[in-house]
């Protein structure tokens, strides 16, 4: 049995937290006393049902600390979680915490094995290895989808770890041992390609949502059926039924900061594809914006400001940048989203009831249709074709 330390308990965190300590005795260290407290409750501090029912049900070896003299200096891994969001000022992650929690442990444990989760800059394992002089920093990228964080760690797409070591393939040992799927990929590269591949992938589920958002804004303007152009296009299994979906726009945690994140490492390097990727989210936003606004109404609501359904996140929504849009072209702006527990957003105080707000509401604007607002289906304002999204 290893003894692996987690830094910080989001999404990756949290999930490899559980994932981990079903045969290791796994720490969580966090900076936040109530999460830490959750997490020694037997309780999760993400929305993940799977994560839900581990905790309840399976016997873990997992413990949770503020205190860094427990968490660093006597463990076989130290895996950092810790959120690296986009500066559109420096056009860069701001890395600022990873590389202090690097140092912080390497201070404690001058050979730590460090496996740097967060999603990073190219080239920023390499930077590390070489301001710490260590040969025992690595980069394993994480492909998690928002509620399903620790079915897809049981069920890996692929290990991903650079560069390659003895360590770092003891590493993706555990990740592949600890999984459900024995038989999953692991691959190994140079950290700078692991770092790549990360901001790549996630960097091309942005262009597939973009380019079925400006197929549907094509069938808006022409008047075609956007559902017939849809099926007739991904009946082809070399495009297929996924990431089809019309939506508000691509948003959430990765897909926004991860392809400018991208677009930014192209420097001199001749492209179009991932600046025109950027450059069609907000394009389609203006474009939605301008067709909400031909409404002669005074009223609008936007019902749940969430990325996508089921989830808790804000961040990067795509119906909060359309709240921007259309604030000073109607008179009254309605926000129903019981997530914010009565607190304001941008200065506008959410209706309490569903009924209240469907009431109020001249026209609704919801980013995915749900069975609350399926009954008034007339005065709502959605792309989502599907319905199942």
């Amino acid at each position: 049995m290893n003894k692996i330390t987690i830094i910080g308990s989001g999404y990756v965190g949290m999930s490899l937290a559980v994932l981990f300590s079903q045969s290791h005795e796994t720490i969580v260290y966090d900076i936040d006393p109530k999460k830490v407290e959750l997490i020694n409750n037997n309780q999760s501090t993400i929305t993940d049902p799977l994560i839900d029912e581990y905790l309840l049900k399976k016997s873990l070896h997992l413990h949770a600390t503020t205190d860094k003299k427990v968490a660093y200096g006597s463990s076989q891994y130290y895996v950092i979680s810790t959120p690296t969001n986009f500066n559109d000022e420096n056009n860069s992650f701001d890395t600022s915490i990873v590389e202090n929690v690097i140092q912080e442990i390497l201070l404690e444990d001058s050979d730590a094995n460090i496996i740097i989760k967060s999603t990073i800059p190219i080239g920023f394992t390499e930077k590390m290895r070489k301001k710490f002089n260590s040969k025992t920093i690595f980069f394993s990228p994480e492909f998690l989808r928002e509620d399903f964080a620790l079915n897809d760690n049981l069920f890996p797409s692929r290990i991903i770890i650079g560069p390659y070591s003895d360590k770092s393939k003891e590493f993706a040992s555990i990740l592949q041992k600890s999984s459900i799927n024995k038989n999953s990929q692991i691959i190994f590269m140079s950290s700078d390609e692991a770092e790549s591949v990360k901001l790549f992938s996630n960097s091309y589920l942005a262009m597939r949502v973009a380019f079925f958002n400006e197929l549907d804004s094509f069938a808006i303007t022409k008047k075609l059926n956007t559902l017939n152009l849809i099926q007739g296009v991904c009946a082809d299994p070399r495009i297929g039924n996924h990431y089809n979906n019309p939506s508000f726009g691509y948003g959430g945690y990765c897909l926004p900061k991860d392809s400018k994140q991208l677009l930014s490492s192209y420097d001199d390097i001749p492209q179009a594809l991932i600046s025109a990727t950027v450059n069609s989210n907000e394009i389609r936003k203006t474009f939605l914006a301008d067709l909400i606004k031909q409404n002669n109404i005074k009223t609008i609501g936007f019902y749940r400001l969430i990325a996508k359904t089921n989830s808790t996140n804000f961040k990067s929504s795509a119906i909060t940048s359309l709240i921007e849009k259309l604030r000073d072209s109607f008179k009254n702006i309605l926000i129903y989203e019981p997530l914010l527990d009565g607190k304001e957003f941008e200065g506008i105080m959410p209706i309490k009831t569903l009924s209240e707000f469907i009431e109020k509401s001249e026209l609704i604007i919801s980013n995915r249709m749900t069975d609350e607002i399926e009954g008034v289906a007339s005065k709502v304002f959605s792309r989502d074709i599907f319905r199942n999204l």
